[in-house]
């Protein structure tokens, strides 16, 4: 049978010749699969992923695109938190202006409820009453990229608009100025963003205007005037200073709490991130170590198919290949 390769059809022995091309046809394979494999180690370590093409690795691509995914996700969570803080920030600033103002009607309700005052002093104390009252309609009227805070979801319309006798009044043409606009903050949660203010601003406008009546009439005493207080030392009403007081408290904790709210949802926000990040990079980032040793130790290996097929094949054809 000599040294060449034999098959057996029949229990008859076939000899099968080896020829020089297919001695170097199988060395040519050989060596262009080498190649492939040193090729494809050093795309890894130039862009420092396992794969290049989905093709390279279809179970990594398609976990690669729901990370990705998922991170898209976050900034887009993370930018509706920031609308959300501005929303909510601005509001807990308007509402705490509205409470200063307030302390400041007490104290000229307090000096305007004093018998020795004259009717001149009174109408001073009127003036900066009806202004005060035109400030908190601006303060009404707060917008933030193009949105009024405290107009429900009608965001496109003020809350106050001027009055057909003059002064201003809540605007009669919101559909539902105390509806809640919410925003998406996280997978299937929501977080209202607004403080719907038609309900709260009319009460102290009403109660500002009442004040100012009571203030232009030299007929009415100092206890009706001081009444406008509130508290337990006088018979208040539903819209004494006091009571109007407690509600912009209430609003701002309520305002508070929501704020709370974003901020732990923030801190969680960035948990995921970091850790969706990991699994990303666990995921498609190349072992430089291993990715480093494998495309040597091929390289050894290609080195050593050249030598032996150096010493195979006829010394003429090694020459044309060198």
């Amino acid at each position: 049978m000599g040294n060449n390769p034999q098959t057996i059809k029949k229990g008859v022995f076939i000899k099968m010749r080896v020829t020089q091309s297919m001695l170097s046809s199988n060395m040519l394979l050989n060596l262009n699969r080498s190649y492939g494999k040193m090729s494809k180690l050093q795309d890894q370590i130039n862009s420092g992923s396992k794969i290049t093409r989905p093709s390279d690795d279809p179970v990594v691509a398609v976990n690669g695109m729901g990370y990705r995914r998922d991170l898209a996700k976050v900034e887009q969570y993370t930018r509706n938190m920031i609308t959300a803080s501005n929303w909510l920030d601005s509001s807990d600033e308007s509402l705490n202006q509205v409470g200063e103002q307030m302390k400041r009607v007490r104290e000229l309700v307090i000096q305007a409820a004093n018998d020795t005052s004259t009717p001149e002093e009174r109408e001073k104390i009127k003036m900066e009453i009806d202004q005060i009252r035109q400030q908190i309609q601006d303060v009404g009227n707060t917008n933030i990229g193009g949105s009024y805070l405290f107009s429900g979801t009608n965001t496109n319309q003020p809350l106050f608009t001027p009055a057909a006798g003059g002064g201003k009044e809540i605007n009669p043409a919101l559909n539902a100025p105390n509806e809640a606009v919410n925003i998406e903050i996280y997978d299937g949660i929501q977080i209202q963003v607004n403080t719907p203010g038609k309900d709260l601003f009319q009460s102290i406008d009403d109660m500002m205007g009442k004040i100012s009546d009571l203030l232009g009439d030299p007929n009415k005493t100092g206890q009706e005037i001081g009444d406008m207080l509130g508290g337990v030392s006088s018979s208040s009403t539903s819209d004494d200073i006091t009571t109007m007081h407690n509600k912009i408290l209430e609003a701002q904790a309520d305002v508070g709490a929501r704020q709370n709210r974003i901020e732990m949802m923030e801190n969680r926000l960035g948990i995921r991130e970091v850790s969706v990040t990991k699994q990303l990079r666990d995921t498609e980032s190349v072992d430089y170590s291993k990715a480093i040793t494998e495309m040597v130790t091929n390289e050894s290996i290609h080195q050593a198919a050249l030598s032996v097929g150096a010493k195979i094949i006829q010394q003429t054809l090694v020459d044309f290949i060198r």
